[in-house]
């Protein structure tokens, strides 16, 4: 897609949040000039493969922001970009006068994403992701870590869709705006479901529901996920069991082996899919 063809991306935001945001905006047709500071992106260091893959198509400078010569050069940057991505904490803006009240009046095209930890008036304290995973009562069962990045990962995603939102916003009004997003409220959105019970053991996204869970198979295991009543009807008319629980099934599908049941599902209309 090329939704955002001819639009000038500065991103400052390093580690994850930040560059996957630059890299869904870089997806939908933006020119993204990634900003490092001397010594790199950390997760350049942690992650190099996922770190190449997401600034593949992005032009990669480092400067130093403290410096004369780098002000000057992003300065430059800035003169023709339509938006900047940071995600820095907003006295780091205030102190570098890259904060929006400091950079309008100088570039008043230009629009503004801040990626945050916390929302105000927390939003200078530190964090990262497992900061926000535990503010918002998604580490469940410590003391394992999170699968995956969640609060990161979504706080990308939200930022790539305000991102998007301030430039639609300028070009229907003129007027360049700022937005913030918070990645503790983006985990905190991630955890509803856990907040209200429902994935919970006793919950129906939890196991509680015979129709949406993970059965052990011959070989491994599968995700069954007929939670419509109508998949229940399938699921039970092609195996023919009847009443369908959770016990049953345990017996079923231990009978064949994982990619067995995966085309079965398939075959069926019965949304199975073995566990990778």
């Amino acid at each position: 897609m090329s939704a955002l063809a001819g639009m000038e991306v500065v991103s400052l935001a390093v580690n994850v949040p930040g560059p996957v945001a630059a890299a869904r905006l870089a997806e939908q047709g933006a020119t993204v000039t990634k900003v490092e500071p001397p010594e790199g992106d950390p997760l350049s260091l942690h992650a190099p493969s996922w770190y190449a893959r997401l600034t593949e198509s992005q032009t990669i400078l480092r400067l130093d922001l403290k410096s004369e010569e780098g002000k000057r050069a992003l300065e430059e940057l800035l003169s023709r970009a339509d938006l900047l991505l940071t995600s820095n904490r907003p006295r780091t803006l205030e102190r570098l006068e890259l904060d929006f009240p400091s950079l309008h009046p100088r570039f008043p095209r230009l629009c503004q994403l801040q990626l945050i930890g916390f929302p105000p008036p927390d939003d200078d304290l530190p964090g990262h992701d497992l900061s926000f995973q535990a503010a918002a009562g998604l580490l469940v069962d410590p003391p394992r870590m999170p699968f995956t990045l969640l609060a990161d990962l979504m706080g990308a995603e939200r930022a790539a869709t305000e991102a998007t939102a301030l430039l639609l916003h300028r070009q229907r009004t003129g007027e360049a705006t700022c937005r913030q997003v918070a990645l503790a409220e983006a985990a905190a959105a991630l955890a509803a479901p856990v907040a209200l019970g429902i994935c919970l053991p006793e919950g129906p996204l939890g196991g509680a529901h015979p129709g949406y869970a993970l059965y052990e198979t011959r070989d491994g295991w599968i995700a069954l996920a007929a939670l419509e009543p109508r998949f229940m009807r399938m699921l039970q008319e092609a195996l023919g069991i009847a009443p369908v629980t959770a016990e049953r099934l345990r017996e079923v599908f231990r009978t064949r082996p994982s990619t067995d049941w995966e085309g079965w599902g398939r075959q069926h209309g019965v949304p199975i899919t073995r566990l990778h």
